[in-house]
């Protein structure tokens, strides 16, 4: 039910709530203590410092703030206010980081990040109560920073002002409602939140799927009567927690172990839609009459039961196994850092493509999230954040209820068409807690994203930490130990770590045989070797090191191009002796006259980087190759691979192309060229360009002479080793099917690796898919 209009002065306090939830909001792991916490003993948390709302004068006008707005995470926003029963906004004229400090101070927050001006946040509606505000950051409330008087402003709603506040919360805030009326629009929120496991079968289950329901209120974790909860709260707590839906549960267990221990009661129900992406936006019920602090009516504290996605399930029973388990996912996640999030992909007419960001939504973020098995979206990213898509563009203008099981149930503009991938929408899903991130650290590096690797491993009965044997180590190792510690992106793998002091007590390797296939939650998912380690330089300065980033760059080849650039040349070999030092001709080349012919398949390559930071050359400049043949440094050993192959897949022919030369050959509007292969310039391809190798010059062919007439499948390898990380591997292969003849050739059906359905791609057996288990 919703707040009543009006409560006795000692229940009108309103309680703050605009925090991430700790524990399990957090993505990764868990408080110290956290799952060893007992509960029959009661609450033994430590009780913070309570937080003392400032005394205003009388003549201090009295406002409420609230972020407001689209495409935002909870603790950002729209600053709205309200005043004289009305809720407005405020303009950016002269606004400042000191006056966003004294917003997010009075929402609760410990400190401001940033602010935004121009309505990055959408136009409010209403009012614009404040202008030309001067804050210096001390004051208690806004309506206490200079402006031009309350309601007096000559500004427009596309100047509406917006803030960034930081996660942290100020410990014990509590926020009064100063305003005779309580305003029933105000979200109303705790410290904290958390699911408490209750019966011994689930405290020691990660992640916690069941249990109590708990807020923070003062420094205390309290219970919440269940007499009005909902089956919809229950579905905001669960997508809060990383988790698609909500089941039953055995009730009758709970009400035997509550009858048996008092309970410390939080003074108010919820009243939740179903549809909130967090507690902190849900409205507040009705006060509880408490007496003493265990009275709950009838009721007892709240449990909820979460489904865990897929990916996440405790245990391979038949329950997890069939929730939302999809025979054919039409719905994917591309060129994410981590597990829950990457740009939006949907699968029609057996092809994927995106989703346009116009009118896309925290609510229909959050569908594509629970449809994949996680909870709730975090946030909603326009303007192709997590990278741009090749295909269609197949959905726009998308609006959802919220209840939908499939993004594709949603209604969307099929008549509306003209997104580029530059408008790629993309979600960040809540994830469930599964502890991976402490059991993994970065030490001795200069900044947190970068160090050696160091792993907690159990040695004779106790956790000890150890350094990871560098043996084979390579950018997928790195990248799962990044997105393990939510750092992003491998930018680099190192097999050496004496310039990172680490700590001494943890030189010993606890961890050799290392193998990713790049993919993995946790380094611990990866083969590896048990208990016998097999390390010939041991650990200490040859441990295993990265660096993170978090962004990386995103290597996609044009499949229009080589379809129509490819034709045959017969090449005398007296024309072919640079080609054929640098190894790009058929093995038969070196047994046949100078005056004989060689039958070169030859096409263009247009590779684009589509991702959010150059591709540079994993090898330094003082390694780089000079090539007298052709001209230039060499900066990479194998950049890419050319190879056309039989129908089962066996290779029959294949192009060498040994070492590249990276630079831009051209750029999208805007964007300037930065790497030049002349005069030993840099190397690299720059985001939003382009190298392309044309048709015409040395080694972009591949030598058929040996190959007899039928049909085959062509296919080009970028970056096929993995020597630099990029955000997605997966497209980074390009398939064709081929038909010669002994005279001409056709090349039809060019797409990227992933690109059409399983059905589609049937028609192409045998093929590499950029993804490697056993390396």
């Amino acid at each position: 039910m919703p707040a009543p209009r009006s409560l006795p002065c000692h229940l009108t306090a309103l309680l703050c709530l605009w925090a991430l939830c700790g524990a399990q909001y957090d993505p990764w792991g868990y408080p110290p203590g956290y799952l060893q916490a007992g509960y029959p003993q009661g609450y033994p948390e430590p009780v913070e410092e309570l937080y003392t709302a400032p005394q205003l004068s009388p003549d201090t006008p009295r406002i409420q703030l609230r972020l407001a707005g689209d495409k935002r995470k909870h603790n950002e926003g729209r600053v709205e206010v309200f005043y004289e029963g009305e809720w407005g906004t405020v303009c950016d004229d002269d606004f400042s980081i000191h006056g966003a400090q004294v917003v997010c101070r009075e929402l609760g927050y410990l400190e401001a990040v940033s602010w935004s001006a121009g309505s990055k946040y959408g136009k409010g509606e209403g009012r614009i109560w404040f202008d030309n505000v001067h804050c210096t950051g001390k004051e208690k409330t806004l309506s206490m920073c200079p402006s031009n008087g309350i309601g007096v402003s000559d500004c427009k709603h596309t100047e509406d002002v917006g803030v960034v506040c930081s996660d942290k919360r100020i410990p014990g805030f509590k926020f009064i409602n100063t305003l005779t009326n309580n305003v029933e629009s105000l979200n109303l929120q705790v410290e904290d939140v958390r699911v408490r496991a209750i019966l011994a079968s689930y405290r020691k289950r990660i992640p916690v799927t069941e249990g109590y329901v708990e807020v923070k209120d003062g420094g205390k974790w309290r219970q919440i009567c269940d007499e009005d909860w909902t089956r919809m709260n229950s579905r905001v707590i669960c997508g809060m927690f990383g988790f698609p839906g909500e089941r039953k549960y055995n009730a009758r267990v709970y009400k035997m172990f509550a009858s048996r221990r008092k309970h410390n009661y939080w003074d108010y129900s919820v009243n939740c839609t179903g549809n909130e992406a967090h507690l902190s936006s849900c409205k507040l019920g009705h006060a509880v009459a408490v007496k003493g602090n265990s009275t709950c009516g009838q009721g007892m504290p709240v449990v909820v039961s979460c489904v865990p996605g897929r990916a996440f399930a405790p245990t391979p029973m038949a329950g997890f196994r069939k929730a939302f388990r999809q025979e054919q996912p039409l719905v994917r996640l591309k060129g994410g850092a981590i597990v829950g999030e990457g740009r939006v992909e949907v699968l029609k007419n057996g092809e994927w493509g995106t989703i346009c960001d116009d009118n896309w939504s925290l609510l229909s973020a959050t569908v594509v999230c629970r449809e994949l098995g996680f909870g709730t979206a975090q946030e909603a990213l326009s303007g192709g954040r997590l990278g741009q898509g090749m295909g269609p563009v197949h959905m726009n203008e998308v609006e959802c209820s919220g209840f939908e099981k499939s993004i594709t149930d949603c209604f969307f503009n099929k008549e509306s068409l003209g997104c580029s991938h530059e408008e790629d929408a993309a979600v960040r899903c809540n994830i469930p807690a599964m502890g991976f991130q402490q059991r993994l650290r970065l030490s001795g590096g200069r900044t947190p994203f970068e160090g050696r690797v160091e792993v907690l491993a159990e040695k004779n009965g106790s956790l000890v930490w150890g350094t990871v044997c560098s043996e084979g180590w390579g950018t997928m190792e790195a990248m799962v130990v990044c997105r393990q510690l939510g750092l992003g992106f491998a930018s680099h793998a190192f097999q050496e770590t004496w310039y990172w002091p680490g700590e001494v007590s943890a030189d010993d390797v606890v961890m050799s045989g290392v193998r990713c296939s790049g993919t993995e939650m946790s380094l611990s998912h990866c083969l590896h070797h048990g208990a016998h380690l097999v390390c010939p330089k041991g650990g200490a300065r040859f441990a295993a090191g990265v660096s993170c980033s978090e962004t990386a760059p995103d290597l996609v080849l044009n499949p229009q191009v080589v379809e129509q650039t490819t034709y045959l040349e017969d090449r005398p070999m007296l024309m072919l002796q640079c080609a054929y030092e640098e190894n790009c001709l058929a093995s038969t080349a070196s047994q046949v006259p100078a005056n004989s012919y060689r039958r070169l398949l030859r096409f263009s390559s247009q590779i684009h980087n589509n991702g959010h930071s150059d591709f540079r050359p994993k090898a330094g400049r003082h390694t780089w190759v000079w090539h007298d043949c052709h001209r230039h440094y060499h900066s990479m050993e194998v950049f890419t691979h050319y190879d056309m192959l039989s129908l089962n897949g066996t290779k029959v022919a294949e192009g060498h192309k040994a070492s590249f030369c990276l630079e831009d050959s051209e750029c999208d509007e805007g964007i300037e060229k930065k790497y030049e292969c002349a005069n030993f310039g840099e190397q690299g391809i720059t985001v939003g360009c382009w190298d392309t190798y044309r048709h015409d010059i040395d080694c972009q062919w591949v030598d058929i002479t040996d190959v007899k007439p039928g049909d085959y499948i062509f296919q080009i390898s970028i970056n096929p080793n993995y020597e630099v990380a990029e955000s997605d591997f997966t497209n980074n292969v390009m398939k064709c099917r081929l038909r010669y003849d002994g005279h001409r050739v056709w090349m039809y059906s060019c797409h990227i690796g992933g690109s059409f359905s399983p059905e589609t791609e049937d028609t192409f057996p045998g093929l590499l898919n950029n993804q490697v288990t056993h390396r």
